[in-house]
């Protein structure tokens, strides 16, 4: 609102970066628009997203480009791991007092996560090679794709994989419907420590320059970060003669913690894929190998030691200072206001049954208001 104030169309969709020219200190960089327009600016970010074009042109890469093994793409890597992800309206018996939770199997991970309004987004990662593909894929800002058999119930296809899992897990799927599941394969880079970020007058942030895996849900938290700490480097700038030089101050900010996040976020996933296995219990048979011991006995270390550890290192970044009362009171306020949405959310579903978002629900965050198209009876 602020921004629209000193110039209402400030914002344009719909016309990508797909290119620049840096003109040298204190003169700006011109954009190359999609459309075959350009537009002239103190300083481009490049923001948009993993597969970049702005990145591209700053380390000479080709968008997408991908190895013949497909493990390569657009100089990021494959993580090992494809993932689908689904979402349903459901109201387990801890909903209130459990926002994510983890089941890991072998070589799969089961992830659900209380995303308001009563909703539960779930993802299911496997370790698949790249390019297994089976539902369509609307991720981000990319259109969703056509499902490779179109027949096929994606939901039971997912339940398959999880037999004898537990039946949380069961539940969640069930109350899914089909048509939400999507899927996309996972790739990361490493830290950027002998490549600035910047280029000139260009800089890149988020996905960007840095994408992680998911599993300690930063990746738009760091793009947040980065777009903190960029605005206040930018700030003191009085001159556009100091900002190639204040780009670089900004990269030099981030890059420490911002590979430390990345290493985590990878770590969590190698663990999960090379030392784990269905946990051993003395209930039923299903664990008997050395990583189901070995599973077992980390469960206490993971809950009590690592998990703990890794989020008080995300948690303790506060580059405004002490906050004083003011989570403990915005805690206060979002636990109401969950509670009444959640409430209004599963009364609904029991009138009217599940609904799915008309587009990728991967993109509601771009519409003003949930837009309802089909129901699951």
């Amino acid at each position: 609102d602020e921004c629209k104030k000193i110039k209402p169309d400030f914002i344009k969709n719909g016309n990508a970066c797909n290119g620049y020219v840096s003109k040298g200190k204190g003169k700006g960089v011109t954009v190359n628009l999609e459309d075959g327009s350009t537009a002239e600016a103190d300083v481009l970010v490049g923001s948009d997203g993993i597969w970049s074009a702005v990145r591209a042109q700053m380390y000479g890469e080709e968008i997408k480009k991908t190895s013949a093994d497909g493990t390569r793409r657009q100089g990021c890597t494959y993580s090992g791991y494809t993932v689908f992800a689904g979402e349903t309206v459901l109201k387990t018996d801890d909903y209130y007092e459990t926002g994510y939770k983890v089941y890991i199997g072998p070589k799969r991970y089961f992830v659900t996560s209380d995303v308001g309004d009563g909703r539960i987004q779930w993802y299911a990662f496997f370790a698949f090679p790249p390019g297994s593909k089976r539902a369509p894929s609307g991720w981000g800002s990319s259109e969703r794709s056509d499902q490779a058999d179109p027949e096929e119930n994606l939901v039971e296809y997912i339940k398959s994989l999880h037999e004898g899992w537990s039946d949380e897990v069961m539940t969640v799927l069930d109350a899914t419907p089909p048509e939400s599941v999507e899927q996309r394969d996972l790739f990361d880079r490493a830290p950027e420590f002998l490549r600035s970020w910047a280029d000139g007058n260009v800089v890149c942030i988020g996905d960007a320059v840095h994408p992680m895996m998911p599993n300690l849900g930063q990746g738009g938290c760091q793009a947040i970060e980065d777009a903190f700490i960029l605005s206040e480097t930018l700030e003191g700038i009085k001159s556009t003669d100091k900002l190639e030089d204040a780009l670089q101050e900004f990269y030099r900010k981030r890059i420490v913690r911002v590979s430390i996040v990345q290493f985590l976020s990878r770590l969590a996933s190698d663990l999960i894929i090379n030392a784990f296995d269905t946990p051993w219990s003395p209930h039923d048979d299903l664990g008997k190998s050395w990583k189901s011991y070995l599973t077992f006995f980390w469960k206490p270390v993971l809950q009590y030691a690592i998990f703990p550890a890794q989020f008080a290192y995300l948690y303790s970044y506060h580059p405004t200072g002490n906050m004083g009362g003011l989570p403990a009171e915005l805690e206060k306020k979002w636990k109401e206001q969950h509670l009444e949405d959640a409430e209004k959310a599963f009364e609904r579903v029991a009138e009217d049954g599940q609904s799915v978002a008309a587009p990728s629900f991967f993109k509601i965050a771009e519409q003003a208001a949930t837009v309802m198209s089909a129901k699951k009876n």
